[in-house]
């Protein structure tokens, strides 16, 4: 197994009842985004905080080791791990704006060529 992979594992593994509980917002929220949004931001903070601690944990042993530089990819790699199984992850901190987009208006001038 990979690094990145073990430390997935372990992250979940040592918050186990936060993540449980926030898959099953996540896919309430992937099913109706308006109704849960609020909700879904809050506790998606407490899960942001969680994985940034272990992104940090993963990539610091690599700077340690002296491969300082793989840790961008190291970091990509250990995100694209955790949307597997949390793909709106990145929907965390979005405010949907309850105004129709009808009271916005985007005209474009028409230029004439003649």
């Amino acid at each position: 197994m990979t690094k990145y992979k073990e430390y997935i594992q372990r992250m979940v593994e040592k918050n186990k009842e936060l993540f449980d509980s926030f898959q099953l917002l996540h896919d309430k929220y992937a099913l109706n985004e308006e109704t849960w949004q609020d909700e879904f931001n809050k506790e998606g903070e407490k899960i942001l905080v969680v994985v940034r601690e272990w992104e940090n944990k993963l990539c610091s042993q690599s700077e340690k080791a002296g491969y300082s530089k793989f840790t961008t990819n190291l970091s990509e790699k250990f995100h694209t791990e955790i949307k597997k199984s949390l793909p709106m992850i990145d929907h965390i901190g979005i405010k949907i704006s309850k105004t129709p987009t009808s009271n916005r208006s985007f005209n474009l001038k028409k230029i004439n060529l003649q």
